[in-house]
């Protein structure tokens, strides 16, 4: 018999950053810096227990929980609730939120030790947490919607947590409104499963999908499950930052490094994976949603890591890394690899954050200058953060027995197996990507710790740097054990998890309940557990693979053209101008996006403004029915003289033109005849 969950338990799980962070907030001048770091960081560490021991009961004794913890309103059978539903989907996405939640609340106390507005970036980190908790632990799409939405106000607010500071503030505000492009698509989808299914409650919907699935969308030939499907995965595309709702991440790195590793590494953007995941029963349905799903995946996993290769700020290499990944694991979810799109943002989410925070420790040693030109030879100066940040790197690419290479190694031969029409670009996005992942890794890798120290006398002016005061030393220096430490402890899943979890991940019982595939139909899966004899031998077997040895070669040409012959990658720019151009200025995304539709939505509210508001409504209707009734008491002014005489005229004429009314009748008879 299966263990049971404890409601108050799992109740307290995102509660407790709840707490911490309604301390930090509403008392941080009363508590101070020291005690609001140290009930947020204690309340994460509760809920990171806690959620430690449900993932312990989820995966050993077999435990899980559904049921309503608290029920708002009901409106005739649709009934509105905070709910909990517990499966290994979930127990995994817990864990993994609240220990790099942790490690990013370790992390900040070095890294915001002088920054004025200290509680309030806690508070922030705390309240994310909690979001973002609420949002996978739900049973139900309101309570999914609400930690979606909570998510993104919370992002808003880390991004722009340097509110002084201008590109801060128009990065906060380009994330906030492509969500909400994303978000209108979403809650269409939900109002589609709700309306046609008449629940909330994700058990009750996806007991009726096949019922669902016979049904058009009104007016069309469309499948309904078809329109709902997109318009989620709309909503997907916005959070987890797809192509084209992906401008806003990369401009995101506006806001401090710590929230680049909570929000772009283990949380926000792997939010819209997670969202699929669960709604498998749905998207199993219709392959046309999955081939879209698969094919914006692939063209983000792509093209987004063409970008990766001509950036110089060093959060930015990181930034497009993300974009490309995330890509990597919607391609996944497209192949109905849904457990493999999650071990991805597993894996992903421990060496992602780990590289985010090393850029950080980086950029503390640089004294805030975030250029990968000015740096070079960090590796004796940081040793530390060299170590874990050559882990990390190692990890993404997809070194054989590292976590990245089980993850991205099982995309790959998933994303082969596959049947839909858009499979034959996937596979091409997704192996090239593995060099083109390689190559940009480890420009950045060797730029920063490698060659020439190039930081005495920088070449680039650093425009975020700190200029010290002179006499201060220049020379980087490893950052303290704050911000070292979490570090070291996120490099040991990085290199570890994969290896550990791939079994009962991919082929065993531990999401098997989760998540629901049509084998029939969408082979991938079955393929995979075919080709799997253990994570030595495919480890061993990976050596042989064309992607293992594309990474070499992206890993040896970085080597070749950054440390040996650095003139040859300088050659390539100029002779290939025009295409680095494009790339520099992003396919020209943002431009389309503000001189096209930002300059179209603004002349469309402009003539609605003018047009509709001003003159139909103001001027025809407020203000014409108000001149309407002032002609009209003019015109009755007229006649109203106060005149006896003329009264008695109006009487007589009113009397003379009723008779001759009544009259005429017989009148025409008379003189007719």
């Amino acid at each position: 018999m299966a263990a049971e969950l404890s409601s108050s338990t799992l109740l307290a799980v995102p509660l407790a950053p709840l707490a911490g962070a309604i301390i930090a907030g509403f008392f941080g001048r009363y508590v101070g810096r020291r005690g609001s770091h140290a009930f947020t960081i204690l309340g994460v560490l509760i809920s990171f227990i806690l959620s430690a021991l449900v993932l312990k009961s989820v995966a050993l004794d077999g435990a899980r929980f559904n049921q309503t913890i608290y029920e708002w309103m009901v409106i005739g059978g649709l009934k509105m609730e905070i709910g909990f539903m517990v499966d290994g989907l979930t127990a995994m996405m817990m864990c993994v939120v609240t220990f790099v939640s942790l490690m990013v609340h370790l992390y900040t106390i070095g890294y915001m030790e002088d920054d004025p507005g200290y509680q309030r970036f806690f508070s922030y980190i705390s309240l994310f947490t909690f979001s973002m908790l609420m949002l996978v632990m739900s049973n139900n799409f309101l309570q999914l919607f609400f930690g979606w939405e909570a998510v993104g106000l919370v992002s808003y607010l880390l991004i722009g947590f340097w509110f002084k500071k201008p590109s801060a503030i128009f990065a906060n505000m380009k994330a906030f409104l492509v969500n909400r492009v994303g978000d209108f698509g979403f809650i269409l989808g939900i109002g589609l499963v709700v309306a046609y299914g008449g629940t909330l409650n994700y058990t009750e919907a996806f007991a009726k999908a096949d019922e669902l699935s016979k049904l058009t969308l009104p007016g069309t030939d469309w499948m309904l499950l078809t329109a709902a499907c997109i318009c989620l995965f709309i909503g997907a595309m916005g959070k987890s930052a797809q192509f084209p709702l992906h401008v806003w991440l990369p401009d995101s790195m506006e806001g401090p490094t710590p929230i680049s590793a909570l929000i772009h590494a283990a949380t926000m953007v792997t939010a819209g994976i997670f969202m699929v995941a669960r709604m498998s029963p749905l998207f199993e349905l219709s392959d046309t949603a999955l081939n879209f799903v698969m094919v914006i995946g692939a063209i983000t996993a792509l093209f987004m890591g063409f970008l990766g290769i001509i950036q110089n700020d060093i959060k930015r290499v990181v930034a497009y890394s993300t974009l490309s990944q995330l890509g990597y694991m919607t391609v996944a979810l497209g192949a109905s690899a849904y457990s493999v799109a999650v071990f991805h943002l597993m894996t992903h989410a421990f060496f992602k954050a780990l590289l985010f925070l090393a850029a950080g420790s980086v950029i503390m040693g640089m004294h805030h200058d975030q250029d990968i030109r000015n740096m070079g030879g960090l590796r004796k100066h940081m040793p530390i953060t060299w170590i874990t940040a050559l882990l990390g790197s190692l990890a993404l690419i997809g070194t054989p027995l590292f976590a990245g290479f089980y993850s991205k190694d099982s995309i790959i031969m998933a994303v082969e197996a596959s049947n839909l029409p858009g499979t034959p670009f996937a596979i091409f996005a997704v192996v090239a990507g593995v060099f083109v992942t390689a190559f940009y890794s480890f420009r950045m890798y060797f730029l920063v710790f490698h060659g020439k120290e190039r930081f005495h006398h920088k070449p680039y002016p650093g425009e975020h740097e700190h200029h010290p005061d002179d006499g201060e030393d220049h020379t980087p220096h490893e950052s303290p054990w704050v911000v070292t430490a979490p570090l070291v402890l996120l490099a040991i899943p990085s290199v570890l998890i994969g290896y550990m979890t791939i079994q009962p991940m991919l082929f065993g019982e531990f999401l098997k309940d989760a998540i629901v595939v049509d084998a029939a139909r969408h082979p991938a899966m079955a393929h995979l557990a075919g080709e799997f004899h253990g994570a030595v031998a495919m480890a061993l077997h990976g050596l042989q693979t064309l992607p293992f040895w594309l990474a070499l070669a992206g890993v040896v040409v970085a080597w070749w053209f950054y440390l040996q012959q650095p003139s040859i990658p300088a050659a390539i720019g100029r002779a290939l101008a025009p295409l680095v151009k494009v790339l520099e200025n992003k396919y020209y995304m943002d431009a389309f996006n503000e001189k096209v539709l930002a300059a179209g939505s603004r002349a469309l509210g402009t003539g609605l403004w003018k047009g509709g508001d001003a003159t139909l409504i103001d001027g025809m209707i407020v203000n014409g029915s108000a001149r309407a009734v002032g002609t009209l008491a003019g015109l009755t002014r007229l006649v109203q003289t106060g005149h006896l005489y003329w009264y008695a005229l109006v009487m007589l004429l009113g009397v003379f033109g009723f008779m001759t009314w009544r009259l005429w009748p017989h009148l025409t008879g008379l003189f007719g005849q």
